[in-house]
């Protein structure tokens, strides 16, 4: 992990911690935010580290992998900011994911017994992999710019890393392939997280809860969707996790929903969660990288507020109306 660092952030530019060695993909999205690249960058060795740093007050922000248009969501990215921080996802960033299969120089595919990769990245990848190495033993490293690190180090010149084509050329490694990931159109959502702070509502925004159930029983979970069913109000995912500690078969629900918490719809559908659930954790409204909004939510406002306005030209007409 990256050592603190006590220079003020208005001298730097603000302290970002990312998920590393240099040379990961988060790296590479996180440089394409201007306001964050020209910052105090620090790489830390896990996603873990990242948030405890942003925790700590060590950085500003932190940037880390949150889900992946082949392998879902990054469950242990997800799983520490539903259960280990109080932080707050504050922007998204998607970028493209093109994998390479990197060597020490004179190494060939015929050489390679080992891989060196993340999971993530080497389940993108299972179709080369079986039709081109379908003997090699895959092994686990921290990141993907990590196992191109690790590459570099090892003298045996029999092992290869799933990486960026950026980390294979930042440690002197050729890539043997590239574009190796199984789908054309792989991208990974990235997320930039903060101790606190609301972005501003843009009319496109997303936002992420955690809802505990009172009691596993039959309908718990429709209960908690048609608050937003009945509001029209789109998940864009859903996701069942276990709580960690309430033992076996003991679960709460991850929500990602279109919208913002400072929509009417939106906030009426929390509250309503909030007094009818177990509790309900709140850890950010945030912009769409993609900018879209959905067309359902745009008419639920509208019928939202011309709902509001007939209820209050009723009041009007009461005593003191």
């Amino acid at each position: 992990m990256s050592a603190p660092d006590d220079t003020p952030t208005s001298d730097r530019g603000p302290r970002v911690a990312f998920f590393g060695p240099f040379g990961t993909f988060t790296e590479q999205a996180l440089r394409t935010q201007a306001d964050l690249a020209q910052g105090d960058l620090r790489a830390y060795r896990t996603v873990p580290d990242v948030l405890d740093a942003v925790t700590g007050g060590e950085v500003d922000f932190g940037f880390v992998p949150i889900e992946n248009s082949i392998e879902g969501m990054v469950n242990f990215t997800l799983d520490a900011l539903a259960f280990d921080h109080d932080l707050v996802i504050i922007r998204e960033v998607v970028l493209d994911i093109h994998m390479s299969l990197a060597a020490r120089p004179g190494v060939t595919i015929g050489d390679i017994k080992e891989i060196l990769s993340i999971p993530v990245a080497t389940a993108q990848c299972h179709r080369f992999l079986r039709e081109h190495l379908p003997q090699v033993e895959i092994r686990h490293a921290s990141s993907t710019a990590g196992a191109a690190q690790l590459v570099s180090q090892d003298p045996s010149l029999q092992v290869a890393a799933i990486a960026p084509r950026v980390a294979a050329e930042l440690y002197g490694l050729e890539v043997l392939a590239e574009n190796i990931e199984d789908h054309d159109d792989n991208q990974t959502r990235f997320v930039v997280v903060a101790r606190g702070g609301i972005p501003e509502r843009t009319g496109h925004d997303r936002t992420a809860l955690v809802v505990y159930q009172r009691a596993d029983e039959p309908g718990s979970l429709i209960s908690i969707l048609q608050e937003f069913a009945a509001r029209r109000l789109n998940l864009s995912n859903l996701i069942s996790r276990p709580t960690k500690s309430g033992g076996l078969g003991d679960y709460c629900f991850i929500l990602f929903a279109e919208g913002h918490v400072g929509d009417d719809l939106l906030a009426d559908a929390m509250r309503a969660l909030h007094a009818k659930q177990g509790a309900v954790k709140f850890f950010g409204s945030w912009p769409r990288a993609d900018e879209q909004t959905h067309d359902a939510r745009v008419h639920a406002d509208q019928r939202w507020q011309l709902a509001v306005d007939w209820i209050e030209s009723l009041r009007h007409d009461m005593p003191g109306g």
